[in-house]
């Protein structure tokens, strides 16, 4: 091999694939055409994975799920708010200091709701979809219950 030509790709692990919003099967496709999460259209995704080609919708409605996945994120950041407030400035019945921490919590998970939700869909897909290192040689499948008019007819 000279020096010019590419090495494949090694797919990362399956939290880090998460957490860069790639695709299940593959783990180097983009999940979302926007990359940044904050940007408008931040949530529209790519059909299918540019690199495997396999669908990113399994059938309509698929990521409805997702807010699961969602409230569970959500829940473990406001855990871990809560117990570093805790650590660092403590809670105390003689002032107000929880009404703080509810504040800074509620202020902290609305500013980082797009990319709660989008690491959201990124792990609903990688519960249904799995790691195929073989993806080169078998093609995906088709989503077997997609009626494209009832697409995103919420």
């Amino acid at each position: 091999m000279n020096g010019h030509e590419k090495m494949p790709k090694k797919a990362s692990n399956l939290i880090s694939s998460i957490i860069q919003c790639k695709c299940a099967r593959c783990r180097q496709g983009d999940m979302f055409i926007e990359k940044n999460p904050y940007k408008k259209g931040a949530m529209k995704m790519h059909d299918k994975c540019e690199v495997c080609g396999q669908p990113m919708e399994m059938e309509v409605g698929f990521y409805y799920g997702s807010g699961y996945v969602s409230y569970a994120l959500s829940v473990a950041l406001s855990v871990a708010t809560f117990i570093a407030w805790w650590v660092l400035i403590g809670f105390s019945l003689d002032d107000n200091r929880i009404f703080y921490w509810l504040i800074a919590n509620g202020v902290a998970l609305g500013l980082l709701q797009p990319v709660l939700m989008r690491l959201a869909r990124a792990g609903w897909l990688a519960i249904f979809v799995r790691y195929n290192k073989n993806w080169k040689e078998r093609p995906a499948e088709k989503a077997e219950r997609m009626i494209k008019e009832w697409q995103n007819g919420w």
